[in-house]
């Protein structure tokens, strides 16, 4: 019938006029509005009486798959922290120029995990690519965290941190550890996860108070604040 409600898809797919693929992805990109709503939904359907419009400034981006990076609060797993990977908590300062999309939130993996009780970068990614370098080759990526310590280090501590220490039988890989204040230790370490932090600090007589994670690979946590993500731009890589 001819005034039956239609799919919002065929709708914008006569207004622009596109495929109905592409009328599909301004709609899930967030350009489509139903009587002045953002509609995100392509199966919406709408009447003849509704007002569907298009934003004029609509440009498509290429269909990619997505890595997300979050500012991880402590006192969260890294698993719990994904549910922070919503529109609400998408930082306003990402520089990416992705448009967020409801896809970029499916099929996600969590990779290099943080520990439940530290803060900071934490990636999650449907980029086989990235999943790839992050796990496979994880041990080649360089991770750098600052931890917060209390105590007095062992007369050679910061030479047994650095390389000479020995976990399970197995000597860790060396570490670059460096004195950032009287009470903060910056570790930039390859093949040792952030989890043996506290250990190795026991080690040399130190309390691990807090443990941030602010770098991986070539990629900084820089300003996105506790809470909050952006997007891994195009031209990053790990």
């Amino acid at each position: 019938m001819p005034d039956d409600p239609q799919r919002l898809s065929k709708v914008v797919a006569g207004l622009v006029p596109c495929s109905r693929r592409e009328a599909e992805q301004y709609i899930a990109e967030g350009w489509v509005r139903v009587d002045g709503q953002r509609v995100e939904e392509p199966q919406f359907r709408v009447t003849h009486a509704q007002q569907v419009e298009v934003d004029t400034k609509a440009r498509l981006q290429p269909v990619m798959p997505a890595t997300l990076l979050l500012h991880k609060p402590a006192g969260m797993s890294t698993s719990e922290a994904q549910s922070l990977l919503g529109a609400a908590e998408h930082w306003n300062g990402d520089q990416s120029g992705i448009r967020r999309t409801k896809a970029h939130a499916v099929g996600l993996q969590a990779l290099l995990p943080l520990p439940p009780a530290a803060s900071g970068l934490c990636v999650f990614s449907q980029d086989a690519r990235v999943v790839r370098k992050l796990t496979e080759d994880a041990a080649l990526v360089e991770q750098e965290l600052v931890a917060e310590v209390a105590g007095a280090i062992a007369p050679d501590g910061l030479a047994r941190l650095c390389h000479g220490l020995s976990r399970g039988g197995q000597a860790l890989p060396p570490a670059r550890v460096s004195w950032q204040s009287e009470t903060r230790l910056r570790f930039a370490v390859k093949g040792i996860a952030p989890d043996a932090i506290e250990w190795m600090c026991a080690q040399v007589g130190l309390q691990l108070t807090s443990l941030k994670r602010i770098r991986i690979g070539r990629i900084p946590m820089a300003g996105v604040p506790v809470g909050q993500w952006r997007y891994l731009a195009p031209h990053e890589r790990f």
